[in-house]
């Protein structure tokens, strides 16, 4: 005959249900979310200058909250325009002359590459006459098959512009209104924390919220070092648009892949027009995988690891079993989740070290 349940533990049950149910539904309404997440993100980071702001006083005055969100929003989407405006001059300069270059390239990769195809059978020319030549002739061949492939493409294209397009509209939109009632949302959640739990909850927030700031900071420590890393070392080499490179592949490297997938794209294509020779695609390859390397295996582990508390492989196992899980999403945010997981990990070793379970 089963145990009747006591009140308590229907109510127990009851609100572990309301919150599995409210779980879920999160997940099911993931890509809705996508720009409120990443709003709060951004406020979280955003947040100890509104605060700072805040402190501030005119005179008698003190200055309003509304009026401190709306500044620190400016300046943000001010920096991001300011990087955006840093990209756009050197590819406004380096694409058409890219483009004067590629007949004069395909020459070369032609008579370099040409002649060791034909000894293995393969007969094509790398020229621009070559490559049109076969462009016409795989048109020709699968012309149907390639124009319904265009049209799901602008089709799957078009609705990924306009996710986008909302993305970018709704984000500054929910930063400043989440800035603007940081706080009270805050207690709000605590609000909902039970009361026999709130002390060990506020405790651990307080404790992840140490451990994020201190990644904060420590990325922000990597970003500069390969900032500056990747500008010398591009000047050494006597590339023309070092500074503008070396800065937007240093401070875009908090994305993964991206920031130096762009640097790296937009060095090559310097080294192709500004270098005759192999010299400039060299120094780049150099340049870059030592900046992969000083990244990936010393200033990562060292400057953000050792910050929240991470042993140098843990960082790198951290990096690599979230991108697996969660693909690029899961690579920018495995440090810190890393971090907040770690102090939930410590509490509960905490009371495991301490319950009649370990120590029967």
């Amino acid at each position: 005959m089963p145990f009747p349940l006591s009140v308590e533990q229907k109510q127990t049950a009851f609100w572990l249900a309301v919150w599995a149910a409210f779980v879920f539904l999160l997940i099911a309404l993931g890509p809705v979310l996508t720009p409120f997440l990443a709003a709060a993100i951004f406020a979280y980071a955003l947040n100890p200058g509104v605060d700072r702001l805040d402190r501030l006083r005119l005179g008698r005055l003190r200055m309003p909250r509304s009026l401190s969100v709306l500044i620190v929003v400016v300046l943000f989407f001010g920096a991001i325009t300011a990087l955006v405006l840093i990209v756009l001059p050197v590819l406004q300069k380096e694409i058409p002359m890219l483009q004067a270059q590629i007949p004069a390239f395909l020459a070369k990769a032609n008579d370099l590459l040409a002649p060791r195809l034909q000894e293995l059978g393969v007969k094509v020319r790398l020229d621009s006459a070559g490559i049109k030549q076969l462009a016409s002739e795989q048109l020709a061949a699968s012309g149907d098959a390639l124009w319904s492939a265009v049209l799901n493409s602008v089709r799957v294209g078009g609705t990924a512009v306009l996710g986008w397009l909302a993305t970018v509209t709704l984000v500054p939109v929910v930063l400043f209104y989440l800035l603007l009632d940081w706080h009270a949302m805050l207690a709000r959640v605590a609000n909902c924390v039970p009361r026999r739990y709130i002390e060990a909850t506020m405790g651990m927030a307080r404790e992840v919220d140490t451990l994020l700031a201190q990644y904060l900071r420590g990325q922000l420590l990597v970003m500069l070092v390969l900032a500056a890393y990747y500008s010398a070392a591009l000047a050494i080499a006597g590339f023309d648009v070092a500074l503008p490179v070396g800065i937007i592949t240093g401070l875009l490297v908090f994305i993964p892949y991206l920031g130096f997938g762009l640097g790296l794209v937009l060095a090559l294509i310097s080294a192709v027009l500004q270098f005759s020779d192999w010299s400039g695609l060299v120094a780049v390859a150099i340049i870059y995988g030592c900046g992969q390397v000083l990244e990936g295996f010393f200033l990562t582990p060292r400057l953000v690891g050792e910050r929240i508390g991470l042993n140098p492989l843990a960082v790198i196992f951290a990096l690599l079993a979230f991108g697996q899980l969660f693909g690029f999403v899961g690579v920018l945010l495995a440090l810190p989740t890393s971090a907040v997981l770690m102090v939930a990990f410590k509490h509960l070793r905490r009371h495991y070290l301490s319950s009649s379970f370990y120590n029967a």
